[in-house]
């Protein structure tokens, strides 16, 4: 099971948990292999179970251990109470970890404590119980990735790219990772959270109370329009399911005899990179490049290239539809399409998500979700940075949604019907 989920990390394209939020997607390592056995015994309680340390380490521990012993001798605790209870020596090595790996500076590698980890396994198990929506970290600020399709979070109003500032009465700001504010989210069904939001360019704030509910997530749907000839497939997210899904809907869709296509890719957080590398298959002729993978430390560069499957003739025409819900894996499939002159991209820019994740398991009880890669569209292009700029952007004004007009998805029609 721990293999199975490390490879999931792996091969998932979304860093940004799916707060499904939804109820919902280290430790002593630290010490013993930084440190080794002697310095690790000095902390009562912690355990070396690791013998293993690093060839080189060029840092200076022992300001660690002053720092330790400091706050042993003088720290005097002003606001813990018997439901708060004083941090014990685990405690305050989990800290010292997440510390570390807050000094790195990227979102998306992050330290699980015990508890921290139990909700993330249930994320990737599929337990969703909560407001389903998928948060992210963009410009230091807790945003909003996408409210996904039929959840409290959408029926409540919230949006794409909407800023949290605060959780009922928790303040983002200053620091507050995704997992914490997935703690703070998480909850029982029929239970209520507050967020106090800032949408767009407005310069006040707004307040959206959701209620808890089971998170049912949808994976992808299809419709063919007479009137136009335009069929239409609007995916959800890039589950384990999804390609198979795609396929059958590719299926209608060559059925239609149509030859417009629309693939909505709006508010879609990503997913597995597998889905997103099938799916460009069926446009791409065998050997094109998908997506690049960039590593660190001498390690050569990757690719993923097309299986091959592609079935249309250049009488098709394609229109993705993305916007700043769009991240990872739906990054992906448009860059490629849009890189090989298979679609055009209509909406805004996209979210920005380029980075691959691997789950590695440090205890059984502990994990570090860790950056390995960068992805990189088939011209090379980062896609962590600034995402992809769509052929035709078409915004989403408040207006519009208060009318219930889609302009982006009719700048796509007049394209294709043009």
């Amino acid at each position: 099971m721990i293999n199975q989920k490390k490879e999931i990390l792996k091969r998932i394209g979304t860093g940004a948990l799916v707060v499904l939020v939804v109820g919902a997607v280290f430790a002593s390592g630290f010490i013993s292999g930084q440190m080794g056995t002697a310095e690790a015994s000095k902390i009562p309680g912690v355990v070396n179970t690791d013998k293993s340390k690093p060839k080189e380490v060029s840092a200076d521990f022992e300001l660690f251990w002053k720092a330790w012993s400091t706050l042993n001798d003088k720290y005097v605790a002003t606001h813990n109470s018997t439901t708060s209870p004083a941090p014990t020596n685990q405690d305050r090595v989990y800290g010292a970890i997440k510390g570390m790996t807050a000094a790195l500076g990227d979102p998306y590698t992050v330290f699980f404590t015990p508890s921290e980890s139990s909700i993330f396994e249930s994320e990737i198990d599929g337990n969703f119980e909560g407001v389903g929506m998928e948060l992210g970290i963009k410009n230091d600020i807790l945003t909003v990735i996408s409210a996904l399709k039929s959840t409290p979070a959408e029926k409540a109003g919230i949006m794409s790219g909407d800023k949290i500032l605060k959780i009922d009465s928790t303040l983002t700001t200053g620091g507050l990772s995704v997992e914490q504010a997935v703690k703070l989210i998480r909850g029982p069904k029929g239970t209520q959270v507050a967020f106090t939001l800032l949408r767009g360019d407005a310069t006040s704030t707004i307040e959206i109370k959701v209620v808890r509910d089971v998170i049912n997530l949808p994976t992808l749907d299809s419709n063919y329009d007479a009137k136009t000839g335009i069929f239409t497939i609007k995916l959800y997210n890039f589950s384990a399911q999804s390609a198979s899904l795609f396929r059958v809907a590719l299926k209608s869709f060559v059925d239609s005899k149509s030859n417009r296509l629309i693939i909505d890719v709006r508010g879609n957080p990503g997913g597995y990179l597998d889905s997103a590398v099938d799916m460009a298959s069926w446009f791409l002729p065998p050997g094109k490049t998908i997506v690049r993978e960039s590593y660190s430390k001498g390690k050569p560069e990757t690719s993923e290239k097309s299986r091959g499957y592609n079935i249309f003739n250049d009488n098709l025409r394609t229109v993705i539809l993305v916007d700043q819900g769009s991240a990872s894996a739906s990054e992906i499939l448009a860059g490629a399409l849009q890189e090989n002159g298979k679609a055009k991209l209509v909406g805004t820019r996209t979210f920005g998500k380029g980075s691959v994740q691997e789950l590695v398991k440090l205890t059984p009880d502990t994990s570090l979700k860790v950056t390995i890669a960068r992805w990189l569209t088939p011209n090379g292009r980062s896609i962590s940075e600034g995402g992809l700029t769509p052929d035709v952007e078409v915004k989403v004004t408040a207006d519009d949604v208060k009318k219930g007009t889609d302009p982006q998805m009719l700048k796509a029609i007049e394209i294709l019907t043009n």
